[in-house]
């Protein structure tokens, strides 16, 4: 660069250098280069063009609209210089300058009032869009009413003509609008919501009465026979979902439980369907009818209604008996995979998870060729820790001659890098855990830099709602579970590192076996012998698949090391274990959380835990805070309000005026002097809580001072876990599973 601008070139070296900067993802830099270029040429319209694109990349609104509004005065008959400037009043939520700029630019569009013709349709929508978001639902009524034979998507139409209606309050022709949507899709849940809007019915039998009648219209619609059952009770509740069972029994319908699972909420609710469908499974045993005046149902029935029943009773926690009707129902079908999935699901959510994947892997068998079935089975064996089992699982459905594991991430098949994370952390392999945690932050980091080539191309091809969306979608991107999961993950990895560093192994040996005898330590030996021997042998193996895969994927690699800027730093797992200061390396994964997880109380308990570790007491101040207004006695936050407390009352090195504030607040949020009563008061209000009262011990362990007191705490809680699972009527929890599978003889617990 320095060459090119001594040769009088200073514009272009500006130019080159911000490509150059761009092509390697650092925005920030390329945005100051493309202004040191304009400052030569400040009508530069490639250079105006490239800066305007990094703009809206890196969310500079007001320089985004700025650029784009020179690039309007230097091509004003240009498509994309009117759209992009409208498109920066809208992402400033200026919604009313933005629709008169789309207005003018429509003007300008010589189109026959009878043709069809999609990117102006498209522009019509995306007018009436900014119209609705600015309030201004008048007007974009007139505004779609006026071009309607000229916008393509007719279901659009009709679906934000329904809406305007209702926020006019215009109800009789809001309900012809979405009655006419019913004929369209009488399976739709929102246009039978929308219809209710429009009716405005007084009382529980008027709202009925509409899905009564769209039932007379539409007699094999389930929508119609379901939806009731979200505000019934009672006798009318029981008829309305007899029938609506019997209809999906009689058909064989399996995710007839799924569309009810909302209903679990309301006990009394959960007792009719119990009693109801208890009693069609004795009936159909008896007589294969659902009831003594009935029709003669196909052997098929009896099978549905029991998949239903076992899923019913696993939904209550009764697992024992979700077990016995989920065996006969496999006993007389015994080649339906649906079945051997649920079984799965119950010994999982009775906490024998080898059993569970034990059965999940039966189900697979049953049809190898399933790929949902094969994800589920590998998800399953990574619950119970068997993750190279689940890496040849997946194996049947990746690349062939590409290593599984690399296959799944170069798919960004992040379900499978999460459970990853969690078996390896529950196998305390640190470093492989959070390699699988920093390979979900650089898909995340990847999907938003795909975004940059859609910045020209949704201009070019006038697909501005979609534009627009993906643009909103991108600002929030880390609020997805995903994200959080591995976020979470790497954060709680990273706060045992700090408290526990790994240390040298030679050393954490021979303070191992300090202690032992010598036939003992003659047997640690041997056992050490046998597992170096198959770690070397499985070394061998995976070096010698690496070899044949490496000329496959050396040719793949080099390309996308081109396209993507450079190639990226390899995630080592001993180096990540032993990063220097593992707090900062949780922040680095807090910070999205913080700011878009907000309404979730880990994210600020996480904070707390990073702070605490810091000695940051207003940032801890900051994260209980927070934490309270969310759910005020969750049990972690109480063991973080009183460690803050004992934190707080210990430090010397508070300044004065931060010193007071915090007393202030903590007077507030304890409404105690002390954190004894504290605590105290809190193990009294939930005294029947199990992992309350596990807090509590916690709690008390974390500020005694005599031992003897805490082990009489922790032996308390202990004894009243004990009396509680032996109290248990489900004795899932506690039955063997095969001892081959488990490594040795034992109990799931």
């Amino acid at each position: 660069i320095y060459i090119v601008s001594c040769h009088g070139l200073p514009l272009e070296s500006w130019h080159v250098y911000g490509l150059l900067q761009r092509s390697d993802k650092k925005y920030d830099e390329a945005i100051k280069c493309y202004r040191n270029a304009l400052k030569w040429d400040k009508d530069n319209l490639q250079i105006l063009r490239d800066l305007s694109l990094l703009q809206i990349q890196m969310r500079d609104l007001e320089g985004y609209r700025e650029t784009r509004y020179q690039l309007l005065q230097l091509r004003p008959a240009q498509r994309a210089s009117w759209i992009g400037y409208a498109i920066a009043y809208h992402l400033l939520e200026d919604y009313e300058m933005a629709a008169k700029i789309i207005e003018e630019f429509r003007k300008t569009q010589q189109t026959s009032p009878d043709k069809v013709d999609y990117e102006y349709s498209e522009l019509l929508l995306y007018q009436n869009q900014v119209l609705r978001e600015a309030g201004l639902f008048r007007e974009a009524l007139e505004h779609l009413t006026t071009y309607e034979k000229q916008i393509c998507d007719k279901l659009a139409v009709e679906e934000t003509k329904g809406e305007l209606l209702l926020s006019l309050e215009r109800f009789e022709e809001a309900a012809d609008v979405y009655r006419r949507l019913q004929e369209r899709n009488p399976e739709n849940w929102s246009y039978y919501h929308g219809l209710e809007k429009a009716l405005k019915p007084a009382s529980t039998e008027e709202k009925l009465k509409i899905y009564e009648e769209a039932w007379e219209k539409y007699p094999k619609g389930l929508v119609p026979l379901r939806l009731p059952l979200s505000f019934l009770s009672g006798d009318k509740f029981r008829e309305c979902l007899d029938r609506y069972l019997r209809m999906n029994f009689s058909k064989g319908c399996p995710p007839v439980f799924t569309t009810l699972r909302s209903l679990y909420q309301d006990k009394e609710k959960v007792s009719i369907i119990e009693d109801l469908v208890v009693g069609f499974e004795t009936s159909l045993r008896s007589s294969r009818m659902f009831s003594p005046d009935g029709m003669e149902e196909p052997p098929t029935t009896l099978l549905w209604v029991q998949y239903f029943l076992a899923q019913h009773f696993d939904q209550i926690s009764q697992h024992t008996m979700a077990l016995d009707y989920i065996n006969a129902a496999i006993e007389s079908t015994p080649t339906l995979i649906e079945l051997f999935l649920i079984k799965a699901k119950i010994y999982k959510h009775a906490g024998n998870i080898r059993e569970a994947a034990r059965w999940m892997d039966e189900a697979q068998a049953l049809d190898t060729a399933d790929r949902f079935i094969n994800s589920k089975c590998a998800k399953y064996l990574l619950k119970a820790g068997l993750v190279k089992e689940a890496e040849e699982m997946c194996a049947k459905f990746t690349r062939e001659g590409a290593s599984a594991v690399e296959n799944l991430n170069e798919m960004q098949c992040m379900w499978f890098q999460t459970e990853c994370a969690l078996a390896y952390k529950s196998m305390k392999k640190y470093g492989e855990a959070l390699k699988k945690c920093h390979e979900i932050e650089r898909h995340f980091v990847e999907i938003t830099d795909d975004q940059f080539d859609f910045h020209t191309y949704c201009m070019r091809k006038m697909t501005l709602r979609s534009y627009v969306d993906l643009l909103k979608l991108e600002d929030v991107l880390r609020m997805h579970p995903f994200y959080f999961k591995a976020s979470q993950t790497a954060i709680q990895i990273y706060l045992n590192l700090h408290d526990n560093p790994l240390t040298d192994d030679s050393k954490e040996l021979q303070a191992d076996t300090g202690n032992l005898t010598d036939k003992e330590l003659k047997k640690l030996r041997n056992k050490q012998r046998r597992a170096q021997k198959k770690a070397q042998l499985e070394e061998e193996k995976k070096n010698a698949e690496k070899e044949k895969q490496l000329k496959n994927q050396k040719k793949k690699k080099e390309d996308d090391d081109e396209e993507i800027g450079g190639p990226k730093e390899e995630l080592i797992p001993e180096k990540l274990a032993r990063v220097e200061n593992p707090l900062d390396e949780a922040v680095k994964f807090l910070t999205p959380l913080k700011n878009l997880v907000k309404n979730k109380i880990d994210t600020h308990l996480l904070a707390f835990e990073i702070y605490f570790r810091k000695e940051k007491y207003l940032l801890m101040l900051q994260s209980v805070k927070r934490a309270y207004a969310i759910d005020p006695d969750h049990p972690w936050l109480h063991q973080c309000l009183v460690r803050f407390f004992k934190g707080v009352s210990e430090s010397k090195d508070l300044a004065e005026s931060v010193s007071m504030v915090l007393k202030q607040e903590i007077s507030r949020l304890f409404g105690e002097s002390n954190a004894k009563s504290f605590n105290q008061a809190f193990l009294t209000k939930y005294f029947n809580s199990i992992p309350h009262r596990v807090a509590g011990a916690h709690t008390q362990h974390f500020m005694c001072s005599q031992l003897s007191n805490c082990y009489f705490f922790m032996f308390n809680v202990q004894f009243h876990l004990f009396f509680l699972l032996y109290s248990c009527q489900n004795d899932v929890l506690l039955r063997p599973f095969n001892t081959e599978e488990s490594g040795g003889t034992g109990y799931s617990t």
